[in-house]
Order: structure tokens, then C-alpha cells, then sequence
């Protein structure tokens, strides 16, 4: 596609990055990125799903130069994901282990180890806390210090359980024969950051891109999934947890990668795991239908339950294509839920088209003026 050139397009590109610089700055106060991965949690963890590049610090930078806008700032992040090397793969990490720091089942009430209500606004009201308006560091440093000194109990277990081994749900539908049971594929996923996404894609390359899609994007196709527009009967989520998975890549001098007893410790990542069962409607060899449920799988960085929800939903639908239904479509769901794909070719429209659109203009103007001669 062709453009015009424009005079002074420099001079004006300058003037208005200065005064991107003047916006952030003008009332005299600078925000500190470690101020922003402190108090914005849950936009940090947002934001690194997203670019998927795990690092709080680098997301508040991000969000600090993006000016609190998470597309803009997944858009940094991306951009300067592409520039690390890739030295190593990290072992396959066994969310078994996770250490839970939440945990919640809407299928059962009583689970072994108990529902872990954790950090959740779910139990809040939501009204405005206008004490925050006086809110100060030593004021909140007090606080904590009580609260430390309140819950300085033992960590790490619960009732005797131990937090990182909880027993999982879905274990013990499939001991009562009401779950399938699928066979462990240890095939290498696909990497769709090494690789662009092809289809019919494989489900490794569907959960990297739900995984790492917009988090608004996945929220409303999972909502439409939900409303009628997919083939799914109310789902429910078996669990739901929230905690710390420890990664450790194999021997990097190849001496003993074979033992994972000789990992190399990297550290702990907080992430979201989710798994929804989705009733289904199957038929039996006699010809009769009966029901039983799919099993949908999310996954995110960081404290992101809807988001994870919501694609443990999508990873069942595109898991069951159906013909007519857009959210059972891997094409439709897997283009759109991209941030950086989406917000990008939605805000190229502001480039100029001044081509473009005089050709529309002159083929409107010939076709008026034909139709004015011959009538």
C-alpha cells in the first residue's frame, strides 16, 4: 500500500512524542516502578500474561512508559521479548507441586485439604474505600507489621495437609469412574513463538495462544460460549488454584540432564490453573445418549482467575468443533484474542490512507456521475 508524503512529518513526530513526555510528567509527580509492582497486582500480572514474559519489575516499566495502558504496554513487552535469546528450555514443571496459596472448587464443598479462600476480591463489597484517599506508607507499614505478628503461624500447612501437595479433585472423579481418563502425550509442543500459528493447530499451540491472549478478548468468547453461542451446557469449575510452581531447567552442560535430581534451580512463578468440567451429551452403542463431562484447561501468569476460567471454557470448545458456532471455531477464536495482533491492526487506521482512500473517492465519483448520464 502506497502513501503520501507528508512535509514536516518529522518535526511533528517529535513534537508529539515531547509531548508524550510532558503528559506523564506535567503534574509534577513520578511514578517509581516498584510503587506500580506493589500496589497494581493484578494489572502486572495482566500484563505479563499477556506479552508472556514472566518479570514484575519489567511490567510496572512497562505499564510506568505505557501510561497505565495494558495493550500498550503488553505491546512493549512483546517487542522486547523478541530481542532475549532463547539460552534454554525449562523442565516440564508438574502443577501437582504447586504450592497453593488459593484454592476454591465450585463442584464440591468438602474436597480433601480443604477450600482455600486465599486473596480474592470475590468476597469483598464493592464500594469505595475512600480511606485510601489518606492512606500513608507508615500508616500501612504499622498495619503489616501487625498482621505479620497476628498470622505469624506456621506456613505451609493446613490441617495437616501439606499446601504443596494438595490432592487434586479430578483425581477423585476419575477414581469413581465418572471422568475419562486420557493417556499422557509426551510429543514437544508447539512453539508459536518460533513458529506462526498454522491450522489445524495442535491443542499445545491453543493454550500458548489463549494463554498469552487479551484478557478481555478471552472473557467475552468464553461469556459467548456460555450464552448460547458455543455448544456448551453450564460447565463447573472442579478447581481452581492459585499459588507457586517452582521451574528448573536440566543440566545446561548436557553432563546430567537426564536427572532431574541435577536441575538447575531457577526459581518460583506465581500462576492460575483451572480446570472446568463441561457436561456433554454423548451416544451410547446401543444408540442412547447419555451425559459426561469434557474436561477444559487454563492457565495463566500471575492471579488471573476469569481469564483462566474462561479459557479452560474456549480449550473445550475448540476442542469439540462444531459447525456453526464461532467459539468452536479455532480460527475465529485463536486470530482474535490476540492483544498486540488485534490493537494493532485496529489502530493502523490512524496511519494515513490518503491513496487508498482517494482511489474510493474518485470510483465513488465516476459511478455517481455515470449513473447521472444515463439517467
Amino acid at each position: 500500500m502506497g502513501y503520501v508524503a507528508v512535509r514536516g512529518g518529522l518535526e511533528a513526530i517529535e513534537a508529539s512524542l515531547e509531548r508524550i513526555r510532558f503528559e506523564r510528567v506535567r503534574k509534577g509527580r513520578v511514578l517509581d516502578p516498584e510503587a506500580i509492582a506493589a500496589g497494581m497486582r493484578s494489572l502486572v500480572d495482566q500484563v505479563m500474561s499477556e506479552s508472556s514474559l514472566y518479570s514484575e519489575d519489567l511490567a510496572a516499566l512497562a505499564i510506568k512508559q505505557a501510561e497505565g495502558s495494558p495493550e500498550e504496554a503488553v505491546f512493549l513487552l512483546r517487542a522486547y521479548r523478541s530481542t532475549l535469546p532463547r539460552k534454554h528450555y525449562a523442565r516440564s514443571a508438574d502443577p501437582r507441586h504447586l504450592f497453593v496459596e488459593r484454592r476454591i472448587s465450585s463442584t464440591f464443598k468438602d474436597v480433601p485439604g480443604g477450600q482455600i479462600l486465599g486473596t480474592s476480591l470475590d468476597y469483598s463489597h464493592r464500594l469505595m474505600d475512600f480511606d485510601l484517599l489518606t492512606e500513608t506508607e507508615e500508616s500501612a507499614l504499622n498495619w503489616l507489621e501487625q498482621y505479620l505478628e497476628k498470622s505469624g503461624q506456621a506456613i505451609g500447612t493446613a490441617d495437616g495437609v501439606d499446601l504443596g501437595q494438595l490432592p487434586r479433585t479430578i483425581d477423585y472423579l476419575r477414581g469413581q469412574g465418572l471422568m475419562k481418563d486420557y493417556p499422557v502425550q509426551n510429543n514437544e509442543p508447539g512453539d508459536i513463538t518460533k513458529k506462526s500459528l498454522a491450522f489445524p493447530a495442535g491443542r499445545s499451540e491453543r493454550l500458548q495462544v489463549l494463554t498469552r491472549g487479551q484478557t478481555g478478548a478471552v472473557t467475552a468468547l468464553g461469556y459467548a460460549a456460555l450464552r448460547g453461542y458455543g455448544a456448551t451446557l453450564h460447565p463447573a469449575v472442579s478447581e481452581l488454584r492459585v499459588g507457586r510452581l517452582s521451574l528448573a531447567v536440566p543440566d545446561p552442560f548436557d553432563r546430567l540432564a537426564d536427572d532431574p535430581e541435577e536441575d538447575y534451580y531457577l526459581g518460583e512463578i506465581r500462576i492460575t490453573e483451572v480446570e472446568a468440567l463441561v457436561p456433554v451429551v454423548t451416544d451410547r452403542p446401543s444408540g442412547q445418549k447419555e451425559l459426561s463431562f469434557d474436561l477444559g484447561y487454563g492457565f495463566a501468569f500471575g492471579q488471573n482467575e476469569t481469564k483462566a476460567i474462561a479459557m479452560s471454557l474456549l480449550d473445550q470448545c475448540l476442542e469439540r468443533p462444531e459447525n456453526g458456532h464461532a467459539v468452536h471455531d479455532e480460527e475465529f477464536v485463536l486470530l482474535h484474542v490476540d492483544s498486540v495482533e488485534a490493537t494493532g491492526f485496529i489502530s493502523h487506521l490512524k496511519l494515513p490512507h490518503y491513496v487508498t482512500f482517494q482511489s474510493e473517492l474518485d470510483s465513488v465519483r465516476k459511478t455517481r456521475l455515470n449513473r447521472e448520464e444515463n439517467s
